[in-house]
Parts: C-alpha cells; sequence; structure tokens
C-alpha cells in the first residue's frame, strides 16, 4: 500500500470519528433539553400600548424558558435518542398505519415522524403566539365533542399509497383513533402530540346568486337541502316589510391541511424524491434542513394553504352508484369570489356550479329523469392566482391593461412576469375525490384540461363536462375565456383560433373613471 492511499485511509478515519462525535454529541443535547424543559414557561408581563394593545417586552429569560438548549437544525437518523413512532403509509388500518407526529416540542421531538408544523401557512402565527406568551408551546387542544357530525366513510383508496398521496385520509379521527398513543403518559413517561389536519362539520350557507336563482325558479325551496331564511330585521329589531330575505342552503363541509407522503408525491410528478426534497430545502430559503438529513422521514406538511369540500346533499349518495354525482373544483380567486372582481369567470363559475350540485341534490338536474336525488360536491384548494399569489396576479394585471389586454397575449403576460404560465400542477388534486370515494363523475362542471385529464388518470370516470354558460361570462373576462378556449379548454361552443384571438381586447383602465 502506498504512502497517499495510506494517508487517505488514516484520513477517513479520522473524518468517521469526528462525525460520531458530533452526532454523540447532539444526541447528548436532544437528552439534556428533554430533562430542563419546564412543563409550561413561567408567566411573563405584559404591557399596554397606546394604541389598547398588548405586547410582551423582549425578554432574555422568557426565550431561555421556551428554548434552554443551543439552536437545533436538524437531526439526524443514526442519534442515539432519535425513534420515530413507525409510520407505513397506505396501511389497511389507522392503528396499522400510526399516527402523524411533526411537533419539535422537547416531549415529541424524538419520536417524530414527520417534518413540517401542522395548520400549515398559519403554523407562522402559532409561533408568534408562542413568542409573545399568548400561547403556552405546552398546551394539548381538548379534542372532546369536535368528532364529525356526518361521515366521511372509509374506502379502499385510503390504504392505497398511491391513490392518496397529499392528505392523510384519517386527519378527521385522529381524536378518536390515536386517543392512546397522545394522552397517555408513555414513551418513558412523555405524552405525544398527535393533532387532527381534517375537520367535518355542518353550516347553512348564503349567497346573493343563489337568492336570484330561486326567484328566477331555477332552484326550488325544498325545506332539506334549500330552506327560506328567517325575516329581515331593522337596527331596532322590527321586520322589514317587503322584501325578501332569500334563502339558506344546507351543506356539510371538511377542511383539509396538506400533508405529503414525499415518495409519492414525487412518483405523481415523475421525479426523483431526491430531487423533490432538494428543491424543497433550496427553494424554501432552507427552511426544513431536514428535508435532506432525516431520509428516513417520508411525510412532510408543507406550509401552504389547504382545501375546503362543500357537499349538497346526503354525503352517502356518493357511494351509491344509483346516484348522480355533479362536481366542481375550484382554485382559490379572492378577487372574483369574494370581492365580485369582472376581470375573469371564477365567481360566475363557481355560483353555477353551486345551482347544479344543489339541482343534482334535489333531483332537480335536467339528466335525473327519475327524481332519485344525487349529490354534489364543490372542492375550493387555496391556489390563488394559478398558485402564483395574488401579489404576481396583480402585476400580470397590470402588464395585461398596459399592453392592450388582448386573448392572443394572456398566456405570454404571465410568462413573463412569472416565468410559467400555470404552477398549480393538478396532480395532487384527485386525492381528496379519492378520500371522499367518488369513483366517477356524472357532471363536471369544468373547462379545465389539466383538471379533466389528472381525474380520469387517477382513475375516476367523467361521463359528461360542460362550460360556463356564455351569459354568465363578464364582459371584462371575455379575453382570459377566450384564450382558454384556444389553448385547448374544453367548449360545446365555437372554437376560437389563435387569428381570431386578437379581436378579443379586454376594458382600459382609461375607459373608467377611478
Amino acid at each position: 500500500m502506498s504512502t497517499t492511499q495510506v494517508d487517505t485511509a488514516v484520513l477517513g478515519q479520522i473524518l468517521a470519528q469526528l462525525e460520531s462525535l458530533q452526532m454523540t454529541q447532539q444526541a447528548m443535547q436532544v437528552k439534556l433539553n428533554n430533562l430542563s424543559t419546564p412543563s409550561s414557561p413561567p408567566p411573563v408581563e405584559t404591557k399596554t400600548l397606546p394604541n389598547g394593545n398588548t405586547t410582551t417586552p423582549t425578554n432574555p429569560t422568557r426565550e431561555k424558558s421556551l428554548y434552554p438548549g443551543r439552536v437545533l437544525l436538524t437531526t439526524y437518523p443514526s442519534q442515539h435518542s432519535i425513534t420515530p413512532y413507525p409510520l407505513k403509509w397506505g396501511a389497511s388500518t389507522p392503528l396499522l398505519r400510526g399516527p402523524i407526529i411533526c411537533s419539535r416540542l422537547p416531549s415529541s421531538l424524538p419520536f417524530r415522524n414527520a417534518l413540517g408544523a401542522h395548520s400549515g401557512s398559519y403554523s407562522i402565527y402559532r409561533a408568534l403566539s408562542i413568542a409573545m406568551g399568548t400561547l403556552d408551546p405546552n398546551y394539548k387542544p381538548e379534542y372532546g365533542m369536535t368528532e364529525p357530525p356526518v361521515e366521511i366513510r372509509e374506502n379502499p383508496a385510503w390504504y392505497d399509497a398511491k391513490k392518496i398521496v397529499s392528505m392523510d385520509p384519517w386527519g378527521h379521527l385522529v381524536p378518536s383513533v390515536f386517543e392512546r398513543e397522545g394522552r397517555e403518559k408513555e414513551k418513558g413517561g412523555l405524552g405525544l402530540d398527535i393533532r387532527p389536519s381534517i375537520s367535518v362539520t355542518k353550516a347553512h350557507i348564503k349567497l346573493k346568486e343563489i337568492d336570484e336563482a330561486v326567484k328566477r325558479g331555477e332552484i326550488v325551496i325544498d325545506g332539506k337541502i334549500v330552506l327560506g331564511s328567517e325575516p329581515l330585521r331593522r337596527e331596532d329589531g322590527s321586520l322589514v316589510e317587503g322584501i325578501d330575505a332569500g334563502v339558506e342552503v344546507n351543506v356539510s363541509k371538511a377542511a383539509v391541511d396538506p400533508i405529503w407522503y414525499l415518495p409519492g408525491v414525487a412518483e405523481r410528478f415523475g421525479i426523483a424524491e431526491s430531487l423533490l426534497r432538494r428543491a424543497l430545502f433550496e427553494d424554501t430559503g432552507g427552511m426544513y434542513p431536514e428535508l435532506i438529513t432525516r431520509p428516513d422521514i417520508n411525510v412532510f406538511l408543507p406550509p401552504i394553504g389547504g382545501l375546503t369540500v362543500y357537499i349538497f346533499g346526503n354525503p352517502a349518495h356518493i357511494h351509491d352508484p344509483s346516484r348522480m354525482i355533479t362536481v366542481r373544483v375550484h382554485d382559490e380567486c379572492n378577487g372574483s369570489d369574494v370581492f365580485g372582481s369582472d376581470i375573469c369567470t371564477c365567481k360566475p363559475y363557481l355560483t353555477y356550479a353551486m345551482e347544479e350540485c344543489i339541482r343534482t341534490a334535489q333531483g332537480r338536474h335536467p339528466d335525473q329523469t327519475d327524481g332519485s336525488p344525487g349529490v354534489g360536491v364543490v372542492v375550493y384548494f387555496r391556489k390563488e392566482g394559478r398558485a402564483l399569489g395574488e401579489v404576481t396576479k396583480y402585476l400580470v394585471y397590470n402588464l395585461r391593461k398596459r399592453t392592450g389586454d388582448s386573448a392572443s397575449s394572456y398566456f405570454r403576460s404571465t410568462e413573463l412576469v412569472a416565468g410559467v404560465k400555470d404552477m398549480r400542477f393538478q396532480a395532487l388534486m384527485p386525492d381528496v375525490l379519492h378520500w371522499l370515494g367518488i369513483s366517477r363523475i356524472d357532471n363536471m362542471v369544468s373547462m379545465s384540461d389539466m383538471k379533466y385529464d389528472a381525474i380520469v388518470g387517477s382513475g375516476i370516470e367523467i361521463r359528461k363536462r360542460y362550460d360556463i354558460p356564455s351569459y354568465l361570462i363578464p364582459p371584462d373576462s371575455r379575453v382570459e375565456i377566450d384564450a382558454k378556449i384556444a389553448s385547448g379548454y374544453f367548449t360545446k361552443g365555437k372554437k376560437v383560433t389563435q387569428e381570431e384571438l386578437k379581436n378579443t381586447v379586454g376594458r382600459a383602465w382609461e375607459e373608467v373613471e377611478h
């Protein structure tokens, strides 16, 4: 053996010893943190600001009480104290699958089997509340009486590691099925912080557009799904005469936070899991180092918005092959959905889909010849501005209006600002449909080819598609709709050529006095 080979071997041994010493030190630090962390931080004094708000002054003592050890950027799978709770994605029961544990509290840190934090983007506000002293980081939520009032029935997709990869199918049942793991004093006298990622409830929703549909006779009050609203009252409590109070719609709804099974997500997008982890780490400013250092942990709770499901009619009808199912998958558009901006068709398409869902649930859809009640489903994703965000969306609006706002340059304007025309990537979208147990869709209220391809590609049959009626399209949104049709979006109407797009021009700012 040459001198160079000997030197290289010795150097390798030294480096291995240094790495072993570093990991041992980190493991000892974790143990020290667990021993030294109090059950709850000591109370701190607050002061009242001139505006009436209260604040906690910067206090090194409080910081030390919250975080008694040095900054722990990451853990490693071979550390002595790191023993993740077993988690098998796609198992046939929740207990075989195991609970999702992502808390970095010392009591749960050694047993974590997921990266990130609960509540998506709202986890930042939780961190701020802890720093301000308004929330005890060790507080365990009380989940008694929070169980779903309607059943989302278990189905085979729940234990298929390929069908559902972007949400926890057992997420709404966590307080009941994992009660022992979360509440009993185990694992060396430490309870585990296990939280639901889905909640299911009932509600009445009220929209002006539904009121108007009832007045036109397109929706009927049946006393079950559509109910008359309480009479309007003045400030003094007296009844307002001569004004129709409109209607309310009885719905079931579920809120879902995203939980990504990284091997399944990577496979869904056709990329290597290592590339997915590296991109999530690098392009979020290194937000989650353990995406790189903990390859043994396969579940990630991304800091993004989730989704809401609205079910019109009896949820059990979803599993009845004789019942009609009408579905719209809608991506958030705050400007239109909430504030009624007329530059796009988002709100009119959404409310039209709700009307179709109501008619289906009542058995009054034109294709329900036997009058049997069906079920309607609207899924509302938080993917504002095609997942580019509202800031980027408004920048694109400015570019469009300053350059003539022609349908021929509609997608190009977005690409110039964002570098891509759409970042929604609908590959993960069908997961929620599989969670609900939808195996076919009779009426798909959508023109999107991306959504259609993703749903059909996931194994769900779509029997009928239809686009937004032309009378619901605001004049200024004709630019958007014509550009989409020309790019391949579904329509039963006239196809639009690229040459004709030049003639579709939106309203200029100067046309209206602001």
